[in-house]
């Protein structure tokens, strides 16, 4: 740490926070990309907030996204192919149970790993809906649009979006995997807009059909828009991916055409609505068409298709679709004239979020009696979830506030959402401004936008030669805390980053003395990248923790004045206290930031530092036979090791936890940062105890708080 913090230089905290980990579609189990990329970081941030601004001012919320078009295609195909023969809610519940599971397997402590569309939040969702809905409409940016769906013929069905298949339309996309209006790489853009559409029932061209269906004005924003992502750019707790995506959806209503096209472009140019040209730069290929508005671009469709003109999109603010035509997804109120359509499951993903929150609160109004307020009328509305679909242990405490305004729309709350990169369009632009149209004093969200997590320096593809394991079957090799730390330090806030586990290495590394060639996974030359962290912890954290607790212990035949099973008393060295608090500062103005693998290389740094104090300081008060000196290397340790754990409570709180056990303090207290400053002296006093008295639990011979896989042994 060669940088020099101080205390008057720490980041500012709220008093609320609400943690948010995104969705997983209902449609299958976690990969690795999905905890590691997103709910490890989620936790870790969830875990330091409890910590630092109490467990009851803190809501980390998440769920299953039950509904929408992918949902609907994988449970159609598992009916046809294999004679599934349960419902699409039964479906949904059993995927939502296995992410519970590995949820729960991975330590991931959300309040509440609920589902839009199961019990007990799914009433509230519905409520949250409607209620969201009705008030766009009344702010007068909600309104009936009529546009074009992908019909089957032979099928004789309209096509949900999951159903279509062909190629992106967006300039620079080169997306293979392009559905009715989305792609995989989450560009929007309109169904007319689709390269070689195909339908995925029969493999025929479907035709185009116009429906009625809600949009929400997002254009209309694109000033606010402007000027909120301007500051974005500007707030350095929000990493540049961030601003920098968001501006490439700020630009003009543009169509990218082939020069190739460009006599076939001039002889229907007079046609075309109100526009310019930008000439092609250098050896381009391509002219830029730039319209006013999204409506002129969109009316130049029609025009550029009879003229037999190609073309594809830029990326541009277009109003951003509420309600869709399938029948799998939450109802939407009949508003202008536009009836039995549900809500998109975007939009709703969107303020899911809220309706978890309010589910968690109204799980706590239910279990103190309380009778009015909205947590009550939610209370009201929750059903009970199904005994296997609740996995992730909701908190044995009540919340400090029941009112959901307090978290979501208080001054003194703030909102932090980890997603993928690949999502900044729907958190970051529709999102921003729908709760801008609300008029609610909605709290925009903080956004912490990891880019992917790489699987053997590919993108993650279960189509691949080299499919990624699911999440769980990682813990057949590794410990879920060797797992969570080493995702934590692969800096995926800065780039995108391959997961590379030994165990799973099937190249070849080399030969035996036969001459037969041996896998990476087998080869016990090759060093595991995915053990590297794990070393701190087997290692490092465990001989600090130990050579406390066994310090201090009660010997027969010892009669050393610190072998008291207590903690020592005494103030730690100035070399120490300057070393921790140091350590406390960074890691915190790295959490802020959300750069988790800086937070836990401070770690890293802290605990070698420490356990070599500790090494040199005891070797020496043995040698001299020195009790004093023994005793103030141990008041040193002590204190190191207090830090040491509250700061790693995040990334591995298993094992931080059962060292909080050994040293017999309730965890609520231990974890606090409210004394992580002071002394152990103090913090024991403040407890209510003297120092010198406190006895920590006496530890087993040849204990490990953090232990290896079986499988490494």
């Amino acid at each position: 740490m060669a940088t020099t913090y101080d205390m008057e230089s720490r980041p500012a905290w709220p008093r609320r926070a609400i943690v948010t980990a995104g969705e997983p579609y209902g449609n299958k189990g976690l990969h690795f990309g999905h905890v590691g990329g997103v709910f490890v970081p989620a936790d870790f941030f969830a875990r330091f907030l409890r910590d630092r601004l109490g467990r009851e001012n803190v809501i980390f919320t998440s769920g299953t996204d039950c509904y929408g078009s992918p949902i609907m295609e994988s449970y159609r195909k598992l009916r046809e192919n294999e004679g599934y023969d349960k419902s699409i809610s039964e479906y949904v519940e059993s995927n939502h149970s296995r992410q519970a599971a590995t949820l729960n397997n991975y330590g991931i402590s959300c309040d509440i790993y609920g589902g839009s569309g199961l019990e007990p939040a799914a009433p509230i969702h519905e409520q949250v809906t409607a209620e969201v809905i009705n008030r766009l409409h009344e702010r007068g940016v909600i309104s009936k649009r009529s546009t074009l769906q992908f019909f089957d013929t032979s099928a004789n069905t309209f096509l949900n979006g999951r159903q279509v298949i062909g190629r992106c339309p967006i300039q620079g996309c080169k997306s293979e995997k392009a559905y009715a209006d989305e792609c995989d790489l989450g560009h929007q853009f309109e169904p007319e807009e689709l390269i070689a559409p195909k339908s995925q029932l029969t493999g025929e061209v479907p035709e185009l059909r116009p429906v009625d269906n809600l949009y929400f004005d997002l254009p209309a924003y694109l000033d606010f828009m402007k000027d909120y992502t301007a500051e974005l750019a500007r707030d350095s707790q929000v990493r540049s991916v961030v601003s920098k995506t968001m501006e490439e959806w700020l630009l003009p209503a543009q169509l990218y055409i082939q020069n190739k096209f460009r006599e076939a472009f001039e002889a229907i140019e007079s046609e075309l609505p109100e526009h310019t040209i930008v000439e092609p730069e250098g050896n381009k290929s391509s002219f830029t068409v730039v319209f006013p508005s999204w409506k002129e671009r969109d009316e130049a469709h029609a025009v550029l298709g009879r003229g037999g003109v190609r073309f594809r999109s830029g990326k541009a603010l277009v109003p951003f679709r509420i309600t869709g035509n399938i029948t799998w997804g939450v109802p939407v109120p009949e508003i202008d004239g536009v009836h039995d359509v549900t809500c998109w499951c975007w939009p709703e993903s969107l303020w899911a979020p809220i309706s978890y929150t309010r589910a968690v609160l109204a799980r706590d109004a239910k279990r103190l009696g309380i009778t009015e307020g909205v947590a009550a009328q939610d209370a009201a509305l929750m059903g009970e979830p199904s005994a296997d679909s609740t996995q992730v242990p909701e908190p044995p405490y009540a919340h400090g506030s029941l009112d959901w305004h307090d978290w979501w729309c208080s001054d003194d709350a703030a909102i932090y959402q980890f997603i993928g990169q690949d999502n900044i369009y729907f958190y970051c632009i529709a999102q921003t401004a729908m709760w801008k149209a609300l008029d609610w004093n909605l709290h925009q969200s903080t956004v912490s936008a990891n880019y992917h997590l790489l699987y053997m320096g590919k993108k993650a593809s279960s189509s691949s030669q080299t499919p990624p394991p699911p999440a769980d079957d990682l813990l057949n090799h590794y410990t879920c805390e060797q797992m969570r730390a080493h995702w934590l330090s692969l800096g995926l806030s800065e780039k995108p980053v391959s997961f590379s586990p030994k165990a799973y290495d099937t190249r070849v590394s080399g030969k035996d003395k036969d001459g037969n060639e041996i896998r990476a996974c087998d080869d016990k030359r090759v060093i595991d990248p995915a053990l590297k962290e794990g070393a701190l912890l087997t290692g490092v954290f465990n001989r600090l923790a130990r050579s406390c607790f066994y310090g201090v212990a009660v010997k027969e035949g010892d009669e050393a004045s610190y072998r008291t099973g207590c903690i020592p008393a005494g103030e730690p060295s100035a070399e120490v206290m300057e070393a921790s608090q140091q350590a406390a500062l960074a890691f915190e103005q790295y959490m802020y930031k959300f750069e988790t693998h800086h937070a836990l290389s401070v770690c890293d740094e802290y605990l070698r530092a420490a356990n070599k104090r500790w090494s040199d300081a005891s070797k020496a008060a043995k040698n001299a036979e020195d009790d004093n000196a023994m005793t103030q290397a141990l008041v040193n340790a002590f204190h190191e090791l207090r830090v040491a754990t509250i700061l790693m409570h995040g990334i591995v709180p298993a094992g931080c936890e059962l060292i909080c056990e050994y040293f017999n303090i309730d965890p609520v207290a231990f974890f606090s940062w409210d004394h992580i400053f002071e002394s152990t002296d103090c913090f024991i006093e403040s407890l209510g105890e003297e120092a010198g008295k406190h006895a920590v639990k006496p530890l087993p011979p040849r204990f490990d708080f953090f232990a290896k896989h079986p499988s490494q042994y």
